[in-house]
């Protein structure tokens, strides 16, 4: 097959389309020659097979799409109910992958069959898409070849132009397990055909579990064959020479396989070691019956203490960016807490650059050990928790209408020319910011120069309005505003320049052009600015806050002059490096540091009523629920939930922002980060790492905050609080796009819909649409959509928009 080779440039054609090969006709089965559910089942009578680009450079997906004959899909929806969407039934998609042992056969009849394991089934279960008659077998092999390319270029990160012949190879899998017959057409689902396979016609596998000598087909009680190959470990790296041992202890070492979506023991008794090995480097080797790997102690590794289980899970990494989950048990629980401190005193100092011992507090240490171990924050009664959950059930999705507050002018219902936009797409930008709209059901999306408007609308969808073009400052200098926030009723929004940090500007949305500039000091500069209060952009307040680097103020911009008031300017001596900031309904204030601490202000113009200690990731965003109760704050690998409610001492039932926490009464802090396994699945499906967009609370006046909001590479995830302090395991969801994530929030009001902006598009996805994290939810990637029914949007569905 692979003599085809020449045929390659011709297969993979124009990079800017999206399918690459289709074999048109065929009918789509699942083989289940091991499983009680029935022999075979037919999917699909009609389908098309093809092969697809995805938004990530050098991975593809085998896409098999049901194809309807003319007047059968309305018909269908009709049967299924008026609004239900059929789409989501009418297309399978699969990452292309070696794990999948894609192969193609061609049968006495003639008939070419398409085949690949169902990881999500039982062992030996295949999918199998059965060409039309009319298929030439040529077409079947060029089909095959070019999902040998894909492999090829997804496994080795380039072009499949520099493929050996011996190199394809590899990815040719006609020798494996051989392909059963699926069903006739008029076998009913859940019989077994008379030329069913018995299990003496599967050839050997690598791996058995159990065995059976019966020559009937048996059931996965009496025999269980395992057709998956286990996950091996990467080549360990050697041992860099150490200066001080941090801990070393005795455990058994587990590896994540995945494709069971198991950890899989590799060695009973292992040595673990962290080791400073250069100047604030540190080492994780672990050694056994064989050198097993080794790792340097970064944020990377994503660590995770359950001391319920013994256990330590953390993420590896080896040169060519390849991703592995490992697990090390220890058989008590002092071993491990010697190890995790070890541990932790190697991130910290890697972090913080200064001895752990020497610069932080015993309370301050158990504050930055408890933000790595799996907790449970025990906050509501079972019976209060049984009431949220029923409460949660009951509730029935809301309806949506247009905010009797919509204030915007007709400029926004204008059509733009096509042509303009054609050449929006060209212009090298793409979205970078996302505003949502409180007063008035809009989202505003910066782009370059431009600003794209979208309407929420009643059936939550969103319907492009118009593109705010060339914003320009009031001297007409266009620029490409670096930062946004919505502002007096959502009728301004508040912009910087990057090139101009002591100044910001004023755009009136009604007009669409920037109408003010409001120089804010001379010689102090605006890195970041945030309502006066949680929901400050709902009413017409006019003044806000800005923070330098060591500086936070008040900024009014109806001051004669520089807008900064003096008088509320708190200016600390060192460099505390703010990186964001985020204020309650009352007006308390939370402002957070790359250095990883957060300090909690009543008011402005004094010094923090309380300063958490850093855990030394910087926070790039932080959030805080309305009443003050839970600050979320956001690092590159995981967001951190605080609740700054004060439990005992002589302030109890105050919080963080009105009174001190005691010195050994710091609040118990939860770290939400994706499981290291899931971590892993996530970069060896995407080879994207791991970079969270800052996490958000859903809000809304008199709303109470139930979810929060992040995304990752090509992924939306949601966490849900209830969850949280139910300390249930994997409380988020997610779903994935086919590009990278610009940025994320929810519908004000709400968290039943997210608003999300990809590179070149905006989407409005229900919640219900996010999934618990599997594989096969982190594989999959959706289709556009085709109809404007479902949740994404074309370009063409947005009025030929480049948002």
């Amino acid at each position: 097959m692979f003599a085809l080779k020449s045929l390659s440039k011709y297969l993979f054609g124009d990079a800017s389309k999206e399918t690459l090969v289709e074999l048109p006709d065929g009918q789509l089965f699942i083989v289940r020659p091991l499983s009680p559910k029935g022999y075979s089942e037919l999917i699909f009578k009609d389908a098309a097979a093809s092969i697809r680009r995805t938004g990530q450079e050098f991975h593809y997906q085998l896409v098999i799409q049901r194809v309807y004959e003319e007047g059968e899909a309305e018909l269908l929806e009709e049967e299924e109910g008026e609004g239900v969407a059929l789409g989501d039934k009418d297309e399978k998609t699969f990452l292309l992958d070696e794990e999948l042992h894609l192969r193609v056969e061609v049968r006495d009849t003639g008939e070419a069959v398409v085949a690949w394991r169902d990881h999500s089934g039982d062992p030996g279960d295949l999918f199998e898409f059965v060409c039309d008659s009319k298929t030439r077998p040529d077409a079947a092999a060029a089909f095959q070849l070019l999902a040998a390319q894909c492999q090829y270029e997804r496994k080795y990160r380039k072009s499949h132009e520099e493929a050996t012949d011996e190199e394809l190879k590899q990815f040719d899998f006609d020798d494996d397990t051989f392909i059963p017959r699926a069903s006739p057409l008029s076998t009913p689902i859940g019989r077994s055909p008379s030329f069913a396979p018995s299990l003496n016609n599967l050839p050997e596998e690598p791996t058995m579990v159990r065995e059976s000598s019966s020559k009937k087909l048996a059931s996965p009680e009496t025999s269980r064959a395992v057709v998956q190959t286990p996950t091996k470990a990467p080549v360990a790296r050697a041992n860099p020479k150490s200066s001080e041992i941090l801990a070393t202890e005795q455990a058994e070492l587990h590896l994540f396989d995945f494709q069971s979506g198991t950890f899989i023991l590799q060695d009973a008794e292992v040595e673990a070691t962290v080791a400073e090995v250069g100047k604030w480097k540190y080492w994780l080797q672990i050694t056994g019956k064989q050198p097993w790997l080794g790792q340097e102690v970064t944020p990377d590794i994503n660590p995770v203490f359950n001391f319920e289980y013994l256990s330590f899970i953390f993420n590896h990494y080896t040169d060519d960016g390849s991703a592995y989950s490992w697990l090390l048990k220890f058989d008590t629980r002092e071993k491990l807490e010697r190890f995790q401190e070890g541990l932790m005193q190697a991130l910290w100092e890697h972090l913080h650059e200064t001895k752990w011992q020497k610069a932080i507090k015993d309370a301050e240490r158990d504050y930055v050990l408890d933000a790595f171990n799996e907790l449970v924050l025990e906050d509501a009664t079972k019976d209060d928790l049984r009431e949220a959950e029923a409460k949660e059930e009951d509730e029935e999705e809301e309806d949506y209408e247009d905010s009797e507050g919509d204030r915007l002018s007709e400029h926004y219902d204008e059509d733009e020319d096509e042509d303009e936009v054609e050449s929006d797409l060209k212009d090298g930008n793409v979205n970078s910011q996302l505003a949502v709209g409180a007063k008035v059901d809009r989202s505003f999306v910066v782009r370059g120069d431009k600003i794209g408007v979208f309407k929420h609308t009643a059936d939550n969808h969103l319907q492009h309005s118009t593109t705010i073009n060339n914003v320009a400052t009031p001297k007409g200098r266009v620029f490409s505003p670096s930062k946004v926030m919505l502002h007096q009723e959502d009728r301004n929004m508040v912009l910087q320049n990057k090139n101009d940090p002591h100044s910001l500007y004023r755009m009136d949305l009604e007009v669409g052009k920037v109408v003010d500039e409001w120089k804010v000091h001379d010689d102090i500069p605006v890195n970041i600015y945030a309502p006066e209060n949680k929901f400050a952009q709902t009413t017409g307040e006019q003044t806000f806050l800005g923070l330098s680097n060591n500086a936070l103020y008040r900024i009014d911009p109806r001051q004669q002059g520089n807008k900064l008031v003096d008088s509320q300017l708190k200016q600390y001596a060192g460099k505390n490096d703010f990186s964001a900031a985020a204020t309650t309904e009352q007006g308390y204030i939370a402002v957070a540091s790359n250095k990883g601490d957060i300090r909690l202000f009543d008011r402005l113009g004094i010094i923090a009523k309380t300063a958490l200690p850093a855990l030394g990731d910087p926070i790039i965003g932080v959030d805080t629920s309305a009443d003050g109760r839970w600050i979320l704050a956001t690092t590159r690998t995981y967001l951190l939930l605080i609740d700054a409610l004060q439990k005992e001492g002589k302030n109890a039932g105050k919080l963080g922002f009105e009174k001190s926490f005691g010195k050994d009464s710091k609040p118990q802090p939860r770290r939400l980060g994706l499981t290291p396994s899931h971590v892993a699945q996530f970069q060896h499906e995407t080879g994207a790492a791991l970079s969270f967009t800052p996490a958000r609370f859903n809000t809304g006046e008199g709303k109470e905050e139930t979810s929060i909001i992040t995304a990752t590479g090509p992924f939306v995830v949601t966490w849900s609080l209830k969850k949280i302090l139910q300390g249930r395991k994997d409380p988020y969801s997610i779903k994935r796009y086919s590009e990278e994530i610009k940025a994320d929030n929810f519908r004000f009001g709400s968290d039943k819909n997210i608003v999300v902006a990809l590179p070149n598009e905006v989407d409005m996805v229900t919640k219900r649409a996010l999934q618990r994290p599997t594989r096969e939810s982190i594989m999959a990637t959706p289709r556009r959509s085709q109809t404007g029914r479902g949740s994404y949007l074309s370009r063409n569905e947005i009025v030929n928009s480049p948002y």
